[in-house]
């Protein structure tokens, strides 16, 4: 078992500050996207909104967020000393699960037989959906 990612929030004001302190990354990462795709000042005006900003800034922080990936027995040892609600996806009899424990005693989880970068970057995606997207100030870039 082992964990990638460099976020674990151990609440959700930990999370939101992190959020937050993402807004200005997130500026300067679509603002050089734009221009590595030569979109002149009238394009980028047209076509960058601040849901492309918040968008990116979303990607941002789901993409920090601590993963364990482990067997599945290394899950089911885990669950065992957890005392929160997870939300797990996928098939009981695949080998692998990748999960994310969020603040507030809820979890995500996702198993997955071959494709382990893939199950990752989908399991982020899913905790920032589930765990952290309704309970994060998400009006502010």
């Amino acid at each position: 078992m082992y964990t990638t990612g460099s976020f674990s929030p151990d609440s959700i004001d930990a999370a939101r500050e992190r959020y937050e302190s993402l807004g200005p990354a997130a500026q300067t990462v679509v603002r050089e996207v734009t221009r590595a795709m030569a979109f002149d000042r009238e394009e980028y005006d047209d076509r960058v909104s601040s849901e492309v900003v918040e968008t990116a800034r979303d990607a941002l922080f789901a993409s920090m967020l601590s993963v364990r990936v482990g067997t599945r027995e290394e899950y089911a040892e885990w669950l065992e000393d957890y005392a929160g609600e997870v939300t797990e996806a996928g098939h009981e009899s695949v080998d692998s699960v990748v999960w994310h424990a969020g603040p507030d005693g809820e979890a995500v989880a996702a198993t997955f037989q071959n494709e382990e970068d893939a199950a990752i970057g989908t399991l982020r995606r899913q905790a920032f959906g589930r765990l952290y997207r309704d309970r994060l100030d998400r009006r502010s870039s």
